[in-house]
């Protein structure tokens, strides 16, 4: 199973705003540190209550996850890229970047669980922010929109390499 890194943003119920938003983002290639290039794949798509996301990939990726400290700094690099572009991007509700973030809460989810949204890199509308309290955790982002800063990818050796997990479990075994 492929994991996915993207941005992810929740568009509202118009179809219209997410096709323009996603041209925000279509057939942008970037120059990362390491000298690789990365295409942009964006596509959209509704989620269960019939809101349009925009999802947005960036190519050069693994699809395994986090598997090396490089590719936490790639993604890490690429996630502030992707944010960067975003200040200047068409409305929408909500936003994240991250691992398997598509979908991560639905705009009722949201609004039903405000105590839920302690999720780094998320970016929200001002209007929404404060229906759901103003939350001190948040600051500004760009015009209208409020942000919990992104705090990059990391990588855990522990999940990756089966090796320390067994030196792990022979630790906790021996207790």
């Amino acid at each position: 199973m492929a994991i996915i890194f993207s941005l992810s943003v929740e568009c509202g119920s118009d179809e219209v705003s997410a096709t323009q938003f996603s041209q925000h983002f279509d057939n942008l290639e970037w120059v990362l540190a390491n000298n690789q290039r990365s295409q942009l794949v964006v596509n959209i798509f509704q989620d269960v209550e019939e809101n349009w996301w925009c999802r947005i990939v960036p190519s050069v990726i693994s699809s395994l996850g986090i598997d090396t400290p490089e590719t936490a700094f790639i993604m890490t690099e690429l996630g502030l890229m992707l944010y960067q572009r975003l200040k200047s991007a068409p409305s929408f509700r909500y936003a994240l970047v991250g691992i398997e973030v598509d979908e991560f809460r639905t705009y009722s989810e949201l609004i039903e669980n405000p105590s839920e949204l302690n999720f780094p890199g998320l970016v929200i509308a001002e209007n929404i922010w404060q229906k759901l309290g103003s939350s001190k955790m948040f600051r500004p982002f760009s015009l209208g929109y409020v942000w919990k800063p992104y705090e990059g990818e990391v990588y855990k050796p522990l999940i990756t390499s089966l090796d320390l997990k067994n030196k792990l479990l022979e630790l906790l075994i021996l207790q």
